[in-house]
């Protein structure tokens, strides 16, 4: 199982989200990491930052962690 991230609205955006979860260090890095790494999102890869996140989501990363947006 993975690790609950809580956001407090409806919806995030994956490179917000990436902040969130501590996975990167500034919204500014969204761009790079996700050039660099895998991600994907309820089992499908993703590289759009700007991708919407939903409470239920899960956003893998591999040798990273397994993260669920929950609220």
């Amino acid at each position: 199982m993975g690790k609950n991230i809580i956001i407090e609205t409806e919806t995030i955006t994956l490179g917000q989200f990436l902040k969130l979860a501590e996975v990167i260090q500034s919204g500014g890095m969204a761009k790079w990491f996700l050039s660099e790494h895998d991600v994907f999102i309820n089992g499908e890869q993703e590289q759009r930052r700007g991708r919407k996140l939903s409470v239920g989501d899960c956003v893998e990363i591999p040798g990273i962690g397994t993260f669920i947006v929950s609220q």
